[in-house]
């Protein structure tokens, strides 16, 4: 498995931190295109596959700990049950990636294409997804305590018992997301977008909603207890208590 894993590490264009400083990377390793791959099991950590294209790889359950992968082509690929802490997805293109339950806690997906990704159960603990695009994704159940979102996308995804307790939200956009069940305790919702969305049993307490948009949303047995509505938009939305709010 050793050898197989060094082998498609050489074919990707990939190379280790842990190389010697006078170790060179690979000739325009950005431009290497090598869909497919199979890193299944891998250990990759402190990988380098900035800029290359590797859609449909399969990366199932392999070691990708500090990895780089700025701006790296990943549409479609199998990263499931991988560990991903701290590795560096910064504006890759991850539309239909399988991230489930894996581990990215402290990573960073910011300016990332993550539109339709899977990523159930998956752990983002702490992980920066500033300005990202993850609509109509499916992240049920997902880790994002002490997250950073702000000014993502997220709307039409799929966030039912997510947890997003003590996350920065701010301007995100959760238009007509479903959040059935979701943790968003002592959250930053400054001015984000909520119109349409689907808070039946969501736990909002503490969270600051100043100025956030919730027009036409559920919030049907919502735990509002200590959160701040301050300039929220609630027109239309269907209140903890059933009213709808004028």
């Amino acid at each position: 498995m050793r050898l197989r894993c060094l082998l498609m590490l050489v074919v990707a264009g990939g190379f280790l931190a842990a190389m010697p400083a006078t170790a060179e990377p690979p000739v325009e390793r950005a431009a290497c295109s090598h869909e497919g791959l199979n890193f299944k099991r891998c250990n990759l950590a402190n990988a380098d596959f900035s800029g290359a294209t590797l859609s449909n790889a399969v990366f199932h359950r392999a070691d990708l700990t500090g990895a780089h992968f700025v701006g790296a082509d990943l549409s479609g690929a199998n990263l499931n049950k991988t560990k991903a802490q701290r590795a560096d997805f910064t504006g890759a293109k991850m539309d239909e990636v399988l991230f489930y339950e894996s581990d990215g806690s402290r990573a960073t997906f910011a300016d990332a294409h993550l539109q339709g990704a899977k990523m159930q159960g998956a752990r983002l603990i702490g992980a920066t997804l500033d300005r990202a695009e993850i609509k109509a994704a499916f992240l049920t159940g997902v880790r994002l305590d002490g997250a950073s979102m702000v000014g993502a996308d997220l709307s039409e995804t799929n966030l039912v018992g997510a947890v997003l307790s003590k996350a920065n939200l701010e301007g995100a956009n959760f238009a007509r997301a479903g959040l059935v069940d979701a943790r968003i305790r002592d959250a930053n919702l400054r001015n984000a977008n909520l119109a349409g969305a689907d808070l039946y049993n969501a736990d909002l307490t503490g969270s600051d909603l100043t100025g956030a948009n919730l027009a036409g949303a559920r919030l049907t047995r919502a735990k509002l207890t200590g959160a701040i509505l301050v300039d929220t938009n609630l027109q239309g939305a269907l209140m903890p208590d059933g009213s709808i709010h004028e």
